[in-house]
């Protein structure tokens, strides 16, 4: 069985879900999109809008959320 590589990551518990929800939600505020989210839901969004949020994710996002993961380390004491 494949999985994405977004699955991968999750089933290895090397990226919390709930992390990942809140940049989604950040970056969807970001390009003025959280108030469609909240009124139709995620299903319901453009595969151009699901891209645009994805694309800044896998952008400069991805060193934000290592500053982040970083921080939750050294708060939480615990080695990666």
């Amino acid at each position: 069985m494949l999985l994405s590589r977004s699955n991968k990551y999750r089933d290895r518990n090397l990226i919390d879900d709930k992390l990942l929800d809140r940049f989604k939600h950040e970056i969807a505020d970001e390009l003025g999109l959280s108030e469609k989210i909240s009124s139709q839901g995620w299903p319901n969004m453009t595969s151009r809008e699901c891209g645009r949020i994805g694309g800044r994710i896998g952008g400069n996002m991805v060193k934000l959320m290592v500053r982040y993961a970083q921080e939750m380390m050294a708060e939480n004491n615990s080695p990666l």
